[in-house]
């Protein structure tokens, strides 16, 4: 079993939500993703994203990247919401640490776990905070929905009523996130009978097209699908970001390249920069 980043009470800013990443030690055993290829969802007709393999402009920035060895940590906050016993907890675990354990407590507040992959050789981190679904915590675990790039919104095969609730925490979330990247889970796949699990499908993945939202069922006793689910997220988000930092980067020098042509012009003909610049 490879050891997991951990982050304490200690390591969590109370009024903010965020994470106190720096003051996280690094394990040295940590087992690191490596992703060159990109992950396909589960069900191409029931996700609104299409792409199917890294754009040519996320492969050479990325190249750029690892020539000028920027150390820069990119990392993407995930947050797991439902109600109680969807199995959230058993989703994050199985990924993180490979275990699945029926006796789990019920979460108190949120949890969270780092998991830190290598995508295109760029190291990038997902912080997966896993959120209480009882009633009582529901205050504390939404302030740390804020600045959430990924929704993953958990319903329970064997119980369809979590699947009705799921607008509800939808709602709670968009509250405190801007247009995250939203996945709609089914969990316990395996314990469902084949009638109510079409049945439930079928209305899982309706919600899915309806709110935006990219469509997966698991199972964290079995491990299926999950190892798809945390990649899919990775390579999406990861592409999000590297896309808006060339973005920025493009935007400078083009600045940049505008100040400095007006200058040059200045020198020679002052008069006609003056007049086509007003």
């Amino acid at each position: 079993m490879k050891e997991m980043n951990k982050v304490y009470q200690s390591d969590v800013d109370h009024e903010t939500g965020d994470s106190l990443y720096s003051s996280v030690p690094v394990s040295k055993t940590l087992e690191e993703r490596i992703l060159n290829d990109y992950p396909l969802p589960y069900d191409s007709n029931y996700t609104p994203h299409k792409e199917t393999h890294f754009s040519y402009q996320i492969r050479t920035a990325c190249r750029n990247i690892n020539s000028a060895k920027c150390d820069a940590l990119r990392l993407t906050k995930v947050i797991v919401v439902g109600d109680v016993a969807v199995g959230k907890t058993c989703l994050v675990r199985r990924f993180c640490v490979q275990a699945f354990d029926t006796n789990y407590k019920a979460t108190i507040g949120v949890d969270f776990e780092a998991e830190k992959f290598y995508i295109l050789d760029v190291p990038f981190i997902l912080q997966i905070w896993d959120t209480a679904g009882q009633e009582k915590f529901k205050c504390i675990a939404s302030s740390y929905y804020r600045g959430a790039k990924v929704v993953i919104l958990v319903f329970d095969f064997s119980q369809i009523s979590s699947l009705y609730n799921i607008s509800k925490w939808l709602d709670d979330t968009l509250k405190c996130t801007e247009s995250p990247l939203l996945f709609l889970v089914g969990t316990k796949k395996d314990q469902a009978t084949n009638s109510a699990y079409k049945l439930t499908e079928n209305e899982a993945k309706k919600l899915a097209n309806a709110v935006g939202a990219e469509y997966c069922p698991v199972s964290a006793k079995t491990g299926e699908n999950i190892e798809r689910l945390f990649r899919r997220i990775a390579v999406l988000t990861f592409s999000e970001n590297i896309l808006k930092e060339t973005t920025e980067t493009e935007d400078i020098k083009i600045s940049e390249n505008f100040v400095k042509f007006n200058k040059t012009k200045s020198k020679k003909k002052k008069g006609k920069c003056i007049s086509s610049c007003s």
